[in-house]
């Protein structure tokens, strides 16, 4: 089992749950896929419940395993929802959830003794296929988190 230090954290990845609009999801749901799949457990540090209830994934100190090749050093929290009542990519989430990760952010980045950690979705991971150093929409691998993580920063100002 892999262990990182909080200082040496330096970016948080906002990922959704890839669940339909007002489906109920929380960690122990995820823990359990994620077991299904043979991992160790939830790979998500955060899971942020569709009412902005906030649950425990694993502990901050343990490596993630929410972005291949990019788990050490980052921070995942999972927001449930992220898909229409169809299963097509949709911002599905809730002023609650929002209000959350906001707490969540400010929290890591005082528990990690850094305003400098980046924050960005699990899609802006994807490779830059054309070279031009922008991931976009034609880019990513998935939608993930189905918002654009840096719009919401700068509209709160972070």
């Amino acid at each position: 089992m892999a262990y990182q230090a909080l200082e040496d954290i330096h970016t948080i990845v906002v990922h959704c749950s890839a669940t339909r609009e007002g489906q109920w999801v929380d960690a122990h749901d995820i823990d359990r896929w994620h077991k299904a799949r043979g991992w160790s457990g939830i790979g998500y540090h955060r899971v942020i419940c569709l009412d902005g209830s906030v649950e425990q994934g694993r502990d901050f100190t343990r490596r993630g395993a929410h972005v291949s090749g990019n788990n050490t050093n980052t921070i995942g929290i999972c927001m449930i929802g992220g898909l229409d009542d169809e299963g097509s990519p949709k911002n599905t989430f809730t002023s609650e959830q929002y209000q959350s990760l906001l707490s969540e952010i400010l929290n890591i980045r005082t528990f990690t003794g850094g305003s400098a950690v980046n924050v960005c979705g699990h899609r802006d991971f994807s490779p830059d296929l054309n070279g031009d150093g922008l991931i976009t929409p034609d880019e990513w691998i998935k939608h993930c988190p189905c918002f654009e993580v840096s719009e919401k920063m700068k509209e709160w100002g972070l």
